[in-house]
């Protein structure tokens, strides 16, 4: 059995809008660092969609999976996120670059459907890890606005650890799923079944 997962992933300042929406007086705002919609880089787009769709998982799929083509119980697993389903406010290109992560997985599910390789991806909601930290929390631990903004619309309450990812990984993997391919599968504590409400 072959498995390879494709776990490259992360955004980019220049591909960040600074508010979550845009406002006529935006126009005119000269604050340095300040950025919206029209103002985004197409360097920090290409950036995150090379990092997360490009070089993350197309490349390496074109690599690895050639000496998976005709054995049995191969395995290819994208990392998506919920962000591919519906998209944060302030980050376009990371949740543009997973959607396509997701679509990709499906395309490569049928594509690969003959040649016994599976592919599917897992969805990861809020995990609080070293990159997005400083997003989330306050120096004393506390939730910072979007961190509370976040939980707020989690359903169980907290964020995800790598222990919830775990066993949807290895049941993916595993010859259990052998009839399983070209799903995303959410692991996100119900923030996608959420609607606020």
């Amino acid at each position: 059995m072959d498995i390879l997962i494709n776990g490259a992933g992360g955004n980019h300042p220049l591909g960040t809008t600074s508010n979550p929406f845009f406002q006529m007086e935006d126009l005119n705002n000269t604050a340095e660092g300040f950025k919206t919609f029209f103002d985004l880089d197409p360097k920090g787009i290409e950036f995150t969609f090379n990092l997360n769709f490009l070089g993350g998982t197309l490349i390496p799929t074109q690599v690895f999976a050639t000496d998976m083509v005709g054995r049995d119980g191969c395995s290819v697993l994208n990392i998506s996120s919920m962000n591919a389903f519906t998209p944060l406010t302030k980050i376009p290109a990371y949740s543009g670059a997973k959607a396509a992560v997701s679509n990709f997985t499906q395309w490569l599910a049928v594509h690969f459907s003959k040649v016994g390789i599976r592919v599917n991806a897992i969805a990861p909601g809020f995990f609080l890890t070293d990159q997005n930290r400083a997003l989330l929390t306050n120096d004393d631990g506390s939730a910072t606005p979007r961190g509370e903004q976040i939980i707020s619309q989690t359903p169980m309450g907290r964020y995800g650890t790598p222990a919830d990812l775990v066993s949807t990984v290895n049941w993916l993997c595993d010859d259990g799923a052998a009839f399983i391919t070209g799903i995303v599968v959410p692991i996100d504590g119900g923030f996608s079944a959420y609607s606020g409400v």
